[in-house]
């Protein structure tokens, strides 16, 4: 079932929430887990789809893993690890990326390892076969068979290596992590993503026994242990999560208190917020987000990597520009594909257009491809009720947002995309006084 939603909308949204740790970490530490020797225990973990990805390809692999969704801590016990069929793999994973993340850990393990072949398979500029090109410079042989990559270490230990990337990608600076921690002699990676998740997964390194040091001009310097432990953690808040809702109070003139949120980890987002017209009181225990009342302001802005303004609070912040007054621009330059959610917003009555100039004044590396990455949205416009299919996680919930903001009834079909990265939303929902219901 794709999942329908019924949401009346037009109400604000008032209450109290948690969120847990963040998506963009949690399942990346657990297939750090493989890497130990000892078993692992994390902590704050969200009942997500991802989770139950992980773990039973973790399982599969030969993995105990215990989670109590309840508390929210999860225990990976990597001790009997063993390959795992492409067929077992592609059975769990569907459509996500993860089973290349588990190649370095597993050609540490076993000198070998097999996935499914995702080589064509890409979201956006995320391509696999980028992360095969690192596996190779640390001494990988990747072989394509049977509809598989199967990828070998010849019976060497892996040797560390140099990677300049020539984009700050989340996904290739957590490939050449967990595989130069247990390589042999010194990886130097330049060009590299310092994301607060990537972070939190270096600390999670770190307790295993990693030597790993961060440099100021995005270099990470890695040199390789011969073992590693199992480790204990406690995952940071999700901070995309904490940004959604914050919008889905600014849209529909709520007041919502996201428990668990930081400050840190979201003030480039906590700035924006402010720009528009949003208010928020930080607490010890979260961040209270709300309408203070009176207009919201249009602006122009750009996502960037970190610490800029992160791609994924793009989405639901165009919703609550379409409550701003006057000509707001935003520029995407981290996906190039990330805009084309607004034509269901338009459908229900946004002013969205959308260009393929970099609007801001910074050019960026989109800007000769042809690619749609700049919106000028115009408003306010009031948003109407309509039937709309959720494109993706993020657009998902952006849409979810929409619904909610506007008047009249919506009717949003395929939420159990959201699942994947926002966890118990429906009850969620319910806290915040929602007028929703679950058809399917």
């Amino acid at each position: 079932m794709d999942g329908l939603l019924r949401v009346e909308g037009g109400k604000p949204l008032r209450g109290q929430i948690n969120v847990r740790g963040a998506k963009n970490l949690v399942p990346k530490a657990m297939v750090a887990a493989l890497l130990g020797d000892t078993p692992s225990v994390i902590s704050n973990v969200p009942h997500i789809r991802d989770v139950e990805v992980v773990s039973g390809l973790l399982r599969v692999h030969g993995a105990t893993v215990d989670f109590d969704a309840k508390a929210g801590v999860l225990s990976i016990d990597p001790s009997a690890i063993e390959t795992a069929s492409s067929a077992s793999i592609n059975a769990h994973a569907g459509s996500s990326r993860i089973p290349i993340l588990f190649c370095g850990p597993l050609l540490h393990r076993l000198g070998r390892a097999t996935i499914p072949d995702l080589g064509g398979c890409h979201i956006g500029d995320r391509p696999v076969n980028f992360h095969l090109e690192i596996l190779r410079r640390f001494g990988a042989k990747v072989d394509r068979t049977d509809g598989a990559l199967h990828l070998t270490t010849n019976g060497r230990r892996l040797q560390g290596t140099t990677i300049d990337l020539p984009y700050p990608s989340v996904g290739a600076t957590e490939q050449t992590l967990l595989t130069a921690v247990r390589a042999e002699g010194k990886t130097v990676l330049t060009g590299a993503a310092v994301e607060p998740e990537i972070i939190d997964l270096i600390d999670v390194l770190q307790k295993m026994g990693a030597i790993i040091s961060v440099d100021t001009d995005r270099t990470i310097t890695i040199e390789g242990v011969d073992a590693l432990e199992g480790f204990n953690h406690r995952a940071i808040p999700d901070r995309i999560e904490a940004g959604s809702w914050a919008c889905a109070a600014l849209t529909t003139g709520g007041d919502i208190t996201v428990l668990g949120a930081r400050q840190t980890a979201m003030s480039a987002f906590l700035n924006v917020f402010r720009k528009v017209g949003g208010a928020f009181e930080v607490k010890e225990e979260g961040i209270r987000f709300y309408h203070p009342g009176g207009e919201l302001h249009s602006m122009a802005m750009e996502t960037n990597v970190h610490p800029g303004f992160m791609t994924d609070w793009q989405q639901p912040l165009v919703v609550a520009l379409t409550q701003a007054k006057g000509l707001s621009i935003v520029h995407e330059t981290v996906y190039e594909n990330r805009l084309g959610f607004t034509n269901a917003l338009n459908q229900m009555g946004a002013n969205i257009q959308l260009y393929r100039e970099c609007l801001t004044g910074a050019e960026c590396r989109f800007g000769a491809r042809n690619y749609y990455h700049s919106a000028v949205i115009a408003g306010p416009t009031p948003l109407h009720g309509s039937d709309i299919v959720v494109p993706d996680l993020r657009g998902g919930f952006s849409y979810l947002i929409a619904a909610l903001a506007a008047e009249g009834i919506s009717h949003v079909k395929g939420i159990n995309l959201i699942d994947r990265g926002y966890a118990d939303f429906m009850d969620k929902l319910y806290a915040l006084d929602a007028q929703v219901q679950r058809l399917e």
